[in-house]
């Protein structure tokens, strides 16, 4: 059994999360600056066994799509042709940026160390993630 990756794309970062092989639980991985993702996830897939990509939806309240969606289609297009193995599955990933900052506070994190956008990324692909798990179970 593959693991499963999440992406929580944004136009200068994204976010990283991978489950473990038993795909059991979901654990932050990194950030990358999006201009370095696909040369950094060429080089994990061909380290580690992937079988499932999730890449965040972001939508408003209104579950209308946000303005970074455009930028995400261009990235799962040219995902698609640099990765046609792997298939992508989109999830909702309404509010994980602030459910990933209140995750920051209930673990004591200070207040400059909560002000890492980075990790905030990475805490945001890892509820995606985990949440996936959840569901699927």
């Amino acid at each position: 059994m593959g693991r499963i990756m999440a992406l929580d794309y944004g136009t200068k970062r994204t976010g990283i999360a991978i489950t473990d092989e038993l795909q059991m639980i979901a654990s932050g991985l990194t950030t990358v600056e999006t201009p370095k993702l696909l040369p950094f996830l060429k080089k994990y897939f061909s380290e580690e066994k992937v079988e499932q990509v999730l890449v965040g939806e972001p939508k408003q309240r209104d579950g209308s799509h946000s303005n970074v969606e455009a930028d995400i289609q261009k990235f799962l297009k040219k995902f698609s042709e640099v990765f046609p193995q792997y298939p992508i599955q989109r999830v909702d990933e309404r509010f994980t940026s602030k459910m990933a900052f209140q995750t920051m506070i209930d673990s004591g994190l200070k207040k400059k160390q909560r002000r890492n956008k980075a990790l905030i990324d990475e805490i945001s692909a890892t509820i995606i993630l985990q949440d996936f798990l959840n569901r699927k179970r």
